[in-house]
């Protein structure tokens, strides 16, 4: 599969490198097609690394994985394109945290609203689905890391076939499918964000990001 990946940062090189050791071949985008971080990236990655624009990514890409700032989304998107965009899943790993003030960040959009929604209502043609966004990235696509993969992954979006596709890709990463709870609608983003808050407090708390959630019923 072809899959674009938005964002040079810890969270965009672990994605991109984890999917091309599954074989997908990715594009990194970034401001610049010549982007120094993306260019190492590409260096380590083989013949199914490459780079460009966030446009080239978009354009370039089946599934758009955004992990950009979450301050910087909604730009990072517009120059990725609408057009290129347009019908395609959007998995948006993005938080909407705000560090003007220091640490710990607030979120800058919360409660009626969330960065996901913000998303989905700016490009209305694209299938925009949340989820990796509540745990560090170490673990997104390598949930063995804690308790043996036994924890649990949210995911939502307004688009059922969307979600699964995204589902499918996730268990090809040794994600349980029971562990992966689905929340409903992009609505849900705004639980999915506001854990954020809590997950950086545990994270001062134990001095490492090699934790996660576990619902118990």
């Amino acid at each position: 599969m072809k899959i674009g990946v938005l964002g040079t940062g810890m969270v965009g090189n672990t994605i991109a490198t984890a999917l091309v050791t599954k074989q997908h071949e990715v594009r990194m985008g970034s401001r610049s097609a010549v982007n120094d971080k993306a260019s190492q990236w590409v260096s380590e990655n083989g013949e199914n690394a490459s780079q460009g624009t966030f446009a080239d990514a978009a354009q370039f890409g089946e599934i758009i994985f955004n992990c950009t700032k979450g301050e910087h989304s909604i730009e990072a998107l517009m120059l990725a394109g609408e057009k290129n965009l347009e019908g395609k899943i959007l998995v948006d790993v993005s938080n909407p945290l705000d560090f003007s003030k220091g640490m710990p960040p607030t979120l800058f959009l919360v409660n009626d609203t969330s960065l996901g929604e913000t998303i989905q209502a700016a490009f209305p043609g694209a299938k925009v689905v949340k989820t990796l966004n509540t745990l560090n990235c170490l673990l997104m696509l390598n949930p063995g890391k804690v308790a043996n993969g036994d924890h649990n992954l949210f995911i939502c979006g307004n688009d059922d076939e969307a979600k699964k596709t995204v589902k499918n890709l996730l268990v090809d990463f040794n994600w349980k499918p029971d562990n992966i709870i689905d929340l409903g609608d992009i609505t849900n983003s705004r639980g999915t964000e506001q854990l954020l808050p809590i997950w950086i407090r545990l994270y001062g708390l134990l001095g490492t990001g090699d934790f996660n959630f576990k619902i118990a019923k």
